[in-house]
C-alpha cells in the first residue's frame, strides 16, 4: 500500500504546520528480525551487487554471510550495546558490518573515510569503541599507517591483547581483506572463527533485542567544535528506510544504484535499508563516486533507481559522453543533501528518465529524512520544494520566540516523529539544545511552508544575510544564477561589511569552456532581483569546499573570501 500525504480535509493550511499520513503502520521489529523475514520471502532474489568487487549475492547468501560475521564478532567478545566502528569506503564488508552488528545488538559507529588520525582518535574515544573494522587504504589515506601512528604499540601486541595508550577502549581491530597486520585480525579470520556455540549465542541474543534499542551512531559534521554522535535506533532507521521506499514506490523488482557513501545515512539508510525494506536489489558501482562508472553500472545492471546529491547529478549530466549511455531503465531515486537547482531537476526528469525521482530533506538527527516530495506532485512542487512531512512525521516552521509562523513566512524548520534520534551520545547539553521538551528537533534551517504543506528551504539561519536591515535568502539568488548560460553551480553567502553589516558574495563555478564576465552577470541579476540582493563580490572558482556527502561548507568560503579581500586591501 502506498502512502500519500494530503492536508486534513483538503483545506488550505493557515499556519505553517503539516502532519504526514499514518495510513501504513510503523515497523516494530529489529533490523535483524525484519531482514530474516525478507529472506524468507525472497531467498533467491538478488540482494546486493558490488560492482568493483565483482560480488553478487542472493538474499539467502547475504544472510549467511551476515550471520557469519555476527558470530565472528561474538567470538571476539563483542556484546550487545558495544560500539563497533567501521572506517572504510563502500564495499561488501561495510554492508555486512551494518547488518551483523544489528543482529547482535551492537552499535555500529560510522567513521568518515576522510578522517585523519586526530579525528579518528576523537571518534573512537568519544563513544568508547571496543572494536574497529578498517580498510587498509583508500585514495591517499593509508589507514594501517594512521592506526600505527596513533598506536605504535600495535607492532608488538597480539590481536587478542590490545592495550593502547591513546585508544584505551579499543580491544579489537579487524583489517578488511585476508592480510594480517601486527595487532590486528583479518576480516577473513573473523569470518572463519565461529563455532556451533556461537550460533546458539546469536539466536539467544536475537530473542532479547527490541526495536527501540540504539543501533547506530552517526557523527554530524559541525561547522564549529567537534562532531556530535547522533544516536539512532532500529526503529528510527528501519522505518525511515521503509517510508522512503514507500515514497519511491519501490518493490522487490527494483534495482537501486547507490554511489553515495555508506558511512552517511544517505548510503546506509536510504540505500541499504530502503532496499532491504522491500526486498529490492542494492547496486554499488564503486568504492566512491565516479560519474562515468555510475552511468556505466546503471546501464549494465538496468537499474531502476539512482541516488545522489545534486552535485553528483550535475557531474553525470556534464559528462561529454552522457548521451551514449542507455538510462531508459531509470524511474526513481532520491536526490538529497542540499537543495537541487531547478534546471538540474528538469534535466534529471527529461534526460535521465527519472520521472519519479523524489527530493528528500532532513538531517542525520532525523534518520535522515523528515520531508519528501511525491512522485505525482506537480512538477513545479518537485523542483521548487522539498515536499511535505514524511509519513509519521510532523513539521512546523517557527519564529525566533517559538511560535508557528503564518503560511508563506520564513522561519526555522522543526520536526517530530518516528525518525528523531534519541540523543547525541553522552552529551545531554547539546541534545537539549537541539530537541526541546516537546520532542521537536530544531534544524537550524530556514524554510517557508505553503498552504498545502510543501516546504521550500531558503537557507541556514546562520547563512541568512542581513544587509542594512534587509533579510536576504541565498537560495533565491542562487536559483536566478542557475538560469544564466555558462554557470554550472553557484553559492551565495554573506561577508562582513563596515557600512551594511554584511554584503552579498557569490562564488560561481563555470561550465567547461564557458567564459563568464562579472559585470554581465551583475547586469543580468539587476533585471531580476532587488538592488540589495545583487552580489557586491563575485569570484569564479573550479570547486567548492564541501563535505564528503556534497554539502557546501559556506563557512569555509566565507573565511577564505574575507582573507582574500583583506590581502587585496593591503596589496
Amino acid at each position: 500500500m502506498q502512502t500519500k500525504n494530503t492536508p486534513n480535509n483538503n483545506l488550505p493550511l493557515s499556519r505553517s504546520y503539516f502532519k504526514g499520513c499514518t495510513d501504513v503502520p510503523l515497523i516494530e521489529q529489529t533490523i535483524g528480525q525484519y531482514l530474516d523475514n525478507i529472506v524468507d520471502n525472497y531467498p533467491d532474489h538478488p540482494a546486493i551487487v558490488v560492482h568493483h568487487q565483482h560480488i553478487r549475492l542472493t538474499y539467502k547468501e547475504y544472510q549467511q554471510q551476515i550471520n557469519q560475521l555476527a558470530m565472528g564478532l561474538l567470538s571476539l567478545g563483542v556484546k550487545p550495546g558495544d560500539r563497533v566502528g567501521i572506517w572504510s569506503p563502500n564495499n561488501i564488508e561495510w554492508c555486512l558490518t551494518q547488518f551483523a552488528t544489528a543482529k547482535i545488538g551492537a552499535i555500529m559507529v560510522c567513521i568518515n573515510p576522510a578522517y585523519r588520525p586526530s579525528e579518528l582518535e576523537y571518534a573512537l574515544n568519544s563513544v568508547e569503541c571496543s572494536t574497529l573494522i578498517t580498510a587498509s587504504q583508500f585514495k591517499s589515506s593509508n589507514y594501517i599507517e594512521m592506526l600505527n601512528e596513533l598506536a605504535p604499540e600495535l607492532s608488538h601486541l597480539p590481536a587478542d591483547g590490545l592495550n593502547l595508550k591513546k585508544l584505551p577502549h579499543l580491544k579489537n581491530i579487524i583489517r578488511i581483506g585476508d592480510k594480517n597486520s601486527p595487532g590486528m585480525y583479518s576480516f577473513t579470520d573473523v569470518m572463519e572463527r565461529p563455532s556451533d556455540a556461537h550460533k546458539l549465542e546469536l539466536d539467544a541474543i536475537a530473542a532479547t533485542l527490541h526495536c527501540d534499542q540504539d543501533i547506530n551512531i552517526q557523527f554530524t559534521s559541525g561547522t564549529t567544535g567537534n562532531p556530535k554522535g547522533a544516536t539512532l535506533s532500529h526503529k528510527n532507521i528501519l522505518n525511515n528506510g521503509f517510508l522512503m521506499a514507500e515514497a519511491m514506490k519501490l518493490t522487490h523488482q527494483d534495482k537501486l544504484c547507490i554511489p553515495v557513501p555508506l558511512y552517511h545515512c544517505f548510503g546506509m539508510v536510504l540505500g541499504n535499508l530502503v532496499c532491504i525494506s522491500k526486498g529490492a536489489t542494492a547496486v554499488f558501482p564503486g568504492d566512491s563516486f565516479d560519474p562515468k562508472t555510475t552511468l556505466e553500472v546503471v546501464e549494465k545492471e538496468r537499474c531502476t533507481g539512482l541516488h545522489g546529491v545534486p552535485t553528483m547529478f550535475i557531474a553525470e549530466l556534464e559528462l561529454k559522453e552522457f548521451s551514449n549511455y542507455d538510462l531508459s531503465s531509470l524511474r526513481t531515486g532520491v536526490m538529497a543533501g542540499s537543495t537541487c537547482p531547478e534546471q538540474v531537476m528538469r534535466k534529471v526528469h527529461s534526460l535521465m528518465h527519472m520521472q519519479e525521482v523524489v527530493i528528500g530533506y532532513g538531517q542525520t538527527e532525523c534518520s535522515p529524512i523528515n520531508n519528501v516530495t511525491e512522485t505525482d506532485s506537480p512538477l513545479e512542487k518537485q523542483v521548487t520544494t522539498v515536499g511535505r512531512a514524511l509519513a509519521h512525521t510532523e513539521v512546523k516552521i517557527i519564529n525566533e520566540v517559538g511560535d508557528i509562523q503564518q503560511i508563506g513566512v520564513p522561519g526555522e524548520v522543526c520536526s517530530r516523529g518516528a525518525g528523531i534520534m534519541r540523543c547525541y551520545w553522552n552529551d545531554e547539553e547539546k541534545t537539549n539544545a537541539t530537541i526541546d521538551n516537546e520532542g521537536w528537533l530544531h534544524s537550524g534551517d530556514l524554510g517557508v511552508m505553503d498552504e498545502e504543506g510543501f516546504v521550500a528551504i531558503v537557507g541556514r539561519i546562520k547563512d541568512m544575510i542581513i544587509r542594512g536591515g534587509e533579510n536576504i535568502y541565498p537560495r533565491e539568488i542562487e536559483e536566478v544564477l542557475y538560469s544564466y548560460p555558462g554557470i554550472q553551480d553557484a553559492a551565495i553567502f554573506g561577508i562582513s561589511d563596515e557600512k551594511y553589516g554584511e554584503e552579498v558574495c557569490a562564488w560561481i563555478q563555470p561550465k567547461d569552456d564557458a567564459v563568464l564576465d562579472e559585470n554581465a552577470i551583475r547586469d543580468f541579476l539587476q533585471d531580476k532581483l532587488a538592488y540589495f540582493k545583487v552580489p557586491k563580490h563575485i569570484r569564479f572558482v573550479e570547486e567548492y569546499p564541501m563535505t564528503v556527502t556534497g554539502k557546501l561548507q559556506k563557512f569555509k568560503m566565507r573565511e577564505q573570501m574575507q582573507e582574500l579581500l583583506k590581502e587585496n586591501a593591503f596589496s
